[in-house]
């Protein structure tokens, strides 16, 4: 069975590190990983992540629209 993760590039939680070796993040639990951080949690825990914040949708600092 197929199991639909959120999409952690859309989360405002998820960040790129500056560590080759855990190049995905979530501020959100406080980690750094190899691999998407949502794909991390369920195959921890079983459980799809439960603080999976969407971005807000706005103008960025140049005037174009974000995507969300």
């Amino acid at each position: 069975m197929k199991v639909e993760l959120p999409n952690c590039l859309k989360c405002k939680n998820y960040f790129i590190t500056h560590d080759p070796a855990r190049p995905y993040g979530c501020r959100a639990m406080a980690f750094k990983s190899r691999t998407n951080p949502a794909r991390l949690v369920y195959e921890s825990s079983g459980i799809i992540c439960q603080l999976y914040t969407p971005k807000k949708l706005g103008n960025n600092k140049h005037g174009s629209k974000t995507i969300a």
